[in-house]
């Protein structure tokens, strides 16, 4: 949690959370766009897609105007966490921040409640920034739709006051899933290349609480509100694209150390002499990229996205002082979000978890199998596989990885 800002699961009146989905990352995705494979047919990366929503509470779990509030006037929060726009024009941090001290440390950048909540009231946006990173239901969500699209995303909340708009007709540096959590905004979306919003819209939709909209990187796009303020959340896709898996397979192809030579002295005075020496290059180029073997190549650009989802945590102090409870009865739950992936690697397995890889010897790997297919198990479980000491070492090693949480009972 960022500091000063409320768990919201601590927070009287709170909704309910779903219930956990045991690692099935698809329901997330579904609350976006309702159908996974005709999404995936249709509109990833080529058209917008607007779903009205028949529970006007669909996103409610997930953000709500009382968190607004909770954050804006209790939270203590430091800028860049917020800013506020106001008809496409960002306002000076120093309008709406205020000083103070942490400790001994002196800041500058706190947020100010009554002097934010004056620019809200003249018409401007409040944008709560990279929220994924602190706020529970968010990071949860997060982490589901990643596993999804196998895409990195982050989200934005944005609060904007009746009859303003934040930012003009643009088109964001990635896709997003826009979720409308509390009143009305209208959306209009342009034809890729319209930038100036000079045609006709190809979405006209004003949003109502759990509606969904999704608008491709290269859909200009804008927003306003008319009599009611907005609250929804913008949901980035860090779309992983060919251009970079290419570039991967171009910098691993051509690793001679030759390549790092200068070019001869004067070669801006004849560009056509050096043109034939380029040509000789990208025929080098050429020929080794045909050698590239695309397998492992898939396989690095996958293991990179496998192993920069940080671990979600939650409890796992309680869980290290506990760790030696563990018995052969114990329930052991993986952590909803979490990452395993599995390869061996001569007389090694690889075991991929989130921002880590762990070497074990190979013959663990029924052992580990049946820990990454079931949502949870007991160490007896992996009788099949291991004496009682070894499963004991393995369940503790994987409690204390973060991978699963022991289901300890009270006291």
């Amino acid at each position: 949690m960022t500091p000063g800002v409320p768990d919201p699961q601590a927070e009287p009146g709170r909704r309910a959370q779903p219930a956990d989905q045991g690692g099935d990352a698809v329901p997330a995705l579904r609350r976006c766009v309702g159908n996974p494979e005709r999404f995936a047919a249709e509109h990833w990366a080529r058209a917008p897609l607007h779903r009205p929503g028949a529970d006007p509470d669909a996103f409610a779990d997930l953000f709500s105007l009382d968190d607004v509030d909770r954050l804006v006037t209790r939270a203590s929060l430091r800028t860049p966490a917020f800013r506020l726009v106001n008809d496409g024009v960002p306002l000076a941090p120093s309008t709406y921040t205020r000083s103070g001290r942490i400790g001994s440390q002196p800041l500058s950048d706190l947020a100010d409640p009554a002097k934010i909540l004056d620019h809200f009231a003249g018409g401007a946006t409040i944008v709560l920034q990279s929220l994924h990173r602190y706020w529970p239901p968010l990071t949860r969500f997060c982490r589901e739709l990643e596993l999804a699209l196998t895409h990195p995303v982050q989200v934005n909340v944005y609060v904007t006051p009746p009859a303003s708009r934040g930012l003009g007709v643009h088109h964001d540096g990635h896709d997003v899933f826009v979720l409308q959590v509390h009143g009305r905004k209208q959306w209009d979306v342009y034809d890729a290349g319209d930038d100036s919003g000079a045609g006709a819209a190809i979405v006209d939709a004003e949003l109502a609480p759990g509606d969904a909209l999704y608008v491709p990187k290269t859909f200009p796009h804008q927003a306003r509100t008319a009599e009611t303020a907005s609250v929804h959340l913008t949901i980035g896709v860090l779309r992983t694209t060919w251009r970079d898996v290419l570039s991967r397979a171009v910098d691993e192809a051509f690793t001679d150390r030759a390549l790092d030579d200068p070019l001869p002295i004067g070669w801006a005075e004849d560009p056509g002499g050096l043109a034939g020496t380029l040509a000789g290059r990208i025929g080098e180029l050429a020929a080794r990229l045909e050698k590239v073997d695309a397998l492992p190549l898939a396989q690095r650009q996958a293991h990179a996205f496998w192993s920069s989802r940080p671990p979600l945590l939650d409890g796992q102090i309680a869980q290290l002082l506990a760790v030696d409870r563990i018995a052969d009865d114990t329930v052991l739950a993986r952590r909803p979000g979490s990452v395993c992936r599995l390869a061996v690697d001569g007389d090694r397995l690889v075991v991929t978890l989130a921002d880590r890889d762990l070497r074990m010897p190979a013959a663990l790997l029924p052992a580990l199998e049946l820990v990454r297919d079931r949502p949870s198990f007991t160490p007896a479980d992996l009788a099949e596989h291991l004496d009682a000491d070894g499963r004991l070492v393995l369940a503790r090693r994987l409690v204390r990885e973060g991978l699963v949480t022991a289901q300890h009972p009270s006291p």
